[in-house]
């Protein structure tokens, strides 16, 4: 039985995110992991709906995460310099289920490098800088569970860094 991998990130809300969807899940397949990805592939996925749609999806979404063996997270910096806030709920999830956790980025330099590019050299605007790429809860998580890659492509699918990190992910784990 091939291993299942929970597909998080920000792939969902950009343009072409079925093929997206798509093609992550057939490197799963050609791999030998199952992918699983948070949306019908066939669907267009929406960013938008009702209060009771997004409770649906969130629910949806929390059982495919306890189907899964592990999680494979786009950490590409998505609308600012960190991660996509729902993928850093679905990382915290795993890492509360103490699952492995596989986190990938086609960002370079480090959350504080980001910030400052941002907001200039002031100290008390850069929350932290303890060297990682990014929110030390990440970062920390990640290290604590699995490993991080980073593929400098500037893609925000970062299709490089994902096919790096399912080559690294052992497949006894």
């Amino acid at each position: 039985m091939a291993k299942r991998l929970y597909l998080a990130g920000p792939d969902v809300f950009l343009a072409n995110a079925p093929a997206i969807a798509r093609a992550k899940l057939d490197l799963c397949a050609a791999l030998g992991f199952e992918g699983i990805f948070p949306f019908d592939v066939e669907a267009s996925p929406s960013a938008s709906g009702t209060f009771d749609e997004g409770v649906a999806i969130y629910r949806a979404n929390l059982a495919l995460m306890r189907s899964a063996d592990a999680i494979v997270a786009n950490l590409t910096p998505f609308r600012g310099v960190g991660a996509d806030a729902g993928t850093a709920f679905e990382l915290g999830f795993f890492a509360a289920l103490d699952r492995p956790i596989h986190g990938y980025s086609s960002a370079v330099g480090d959350f504080a490098t980001r910030m400052r590019a941002l907001v200039g050299d002031d100290a008390k605007a850069v929350v932290e800088d303890f060297g990682h790429q990014d929110n030390l809860m990440l970062g920390g998580a990640v290290a604590s569970h699995g490993e991080w890659v980073t593929v400098a492509d500037g893609d925000p699918a970062a299709m490089a860094a994902f096919e790096a990190c399912l080559r690294a992910i052992p497949a006894s784990r």
